[in-house]
């Protein structure tokens, strides 16, 4: 059974700073994921061991249906369960949930704001022609989020709002019950004691920018300064999927226009600093994301070059180890979620110095897990 949110600061229900298991927030992440294995080092192992499980057949309607049709089947609102959920979007009129996705596309800024919009923008024009819709998304969308070949059978779907809703239906249906339901019975402990521990915390007169940096147990980057601090509320959700990474869905989109701007923010489900161990697998969960980061031969180098030669920015670091433009975002991404690295932006480009206080807090982290004693 779901735990419902409950407030953290006070018996008020106008606390800005819940923490709660959120079922469907935490599955669809979860699914989510499964397009940003290649994008993403680090993440748990049960995101390999899924992918690698899918037929080529299933693996290419959840790219469809996550990458292509996201917006359609993007939540955005609290469930008590994940067949909760299904079942609304069973209830769902075909047009509806095609319509879901052009109003969001119609939401993004454009791609590059130096470069004139061409592209038609009603509905009719965008699915009457597949090469106006492809050009439509490249000037919303970088290029590596526009992928032809899934958004041509996005776009046949989108044509055929029955079929549409069929296969989000079915597809989700077949996810949950052949690798989800059993992974989130396995892990729902685990979250539990996450939520419980948290709960014990007195946040108040904190900001959520400052919340969020205790939950991750580092600074965050500028980028997700800047996204935490545009709302009035958060919903933490630990994940046992995420790793060190963040992720965030926007719950007040579609609230009435007084309701407080309500973020959902969920992180890799962890030990909280100063909090009495109440979980050895959270404990050992978290050492894991550590050690797995410093685990890799060039995030070692990058390291080393840093410690050796002070703040670098990210074309400095990829001449000096002859790394490509993609490697070096993926293990740069992955240092600084994990908190080895903090990033700050200097004349455009992204710069890292080290944290050393963080490495040797990991070692801390690991003698004490060592030592202690089994419950």
């Amino acid at each position: 059974m779901p735990v419902p949110v409950t407030d953290l600061l006070s018996t008020t229900p106008a606390s800005p700073v819940t923490f709660s298991l959120e079922p469907v927030y935490n599955a669809f992440n979860s699914l989510s994921l499964l397009t940003r294995a290649d994008m993403l080092s680090g993440l748990d192992d049960w995101v390999t061991r899924t992918l690698a499980s899918l037929t080529k057949d299933r693996l290419r309607q959840h790219e469809v249906i996550f990458v292509g049709l996201y917006f359609a089947v993007e939540p955005t609102r609290s469930f008590p369960s994940f067949a909760a959920y299904i079942d609304d979007m069973a209830r769902q009129t075909p047009e509806a949930l095609r319509d879901r996705v052009f109003e969001a596309y119609a939401r993004l800024s454009p791609c590059d704001e130096t470069e004139p919009l061409t592209a038609p923008t009603d509905m009719p024009s965008l699915l009457a022609d597949r090469a106006v819709f492809l050009q439509y998304l490249r000037e919303r969308f970088s290029p590596d989020h526009v992928i032809e070949s899934i958004e041509m059978e996005a776009h046949a779907l989108l044509n055929d709002p029955i079929r549409l809703r069929n296969q989000i239906v079915e597809h989700l249906q077949t996810m949950w019950q052949t690798v989800l339901a059993p992974e989130w019975t396995r892990v729902t402990p685990m979250l539990q004691a996450c939520v419980d521990a948290y709960q014990q915390i007195d946040f108040s007169g904190q900001t959520l920018v400052q919340v969020a940096e205790s939950i991750v147990g580092h600074a965050l980057t500028d980028d997700w300064r800047q996204k935490i601090s545009t709302f009035d509320r958060l919903v933490c959700v630990p994940s046992a999927h995420l790793g060190p990474y963040l992720m965030k869905y926007n719950q007040w989109r579609n609230a009435p226009a007084n309701a407080p701007r309500t973020l959902t923010l969920l992180f890799g489900a962890r030990q909280p600093q100063g909090i009495a161990a109440v979980s050895p697998d959270l404990s050992r969960s978290e050492l894991l994301v550590r050690l797995v980061a410093l685990a890799d031969d060039t995030r070692l180098r990058v390291l080393r070059l840093i410690a050796e030669q002070g703040e670098m920015c990210s074309p400095d670091i990829i001449r000096q180890l002859d790394l490509s433009q993609s490697a070096a975002s993926r293990h740069l991404q992955q240092l600084t979620a994990t908190g080895y690295l903090e990033e700050r932006r200097r004349e455009g480009a992204k710069c890292y110095s080290l944290s050393a206080d963080h490495v040797d807090d990991t070692f801390r982290a690991l003698l004490r897990y060592l030592q202690s004693k089994r419950s």
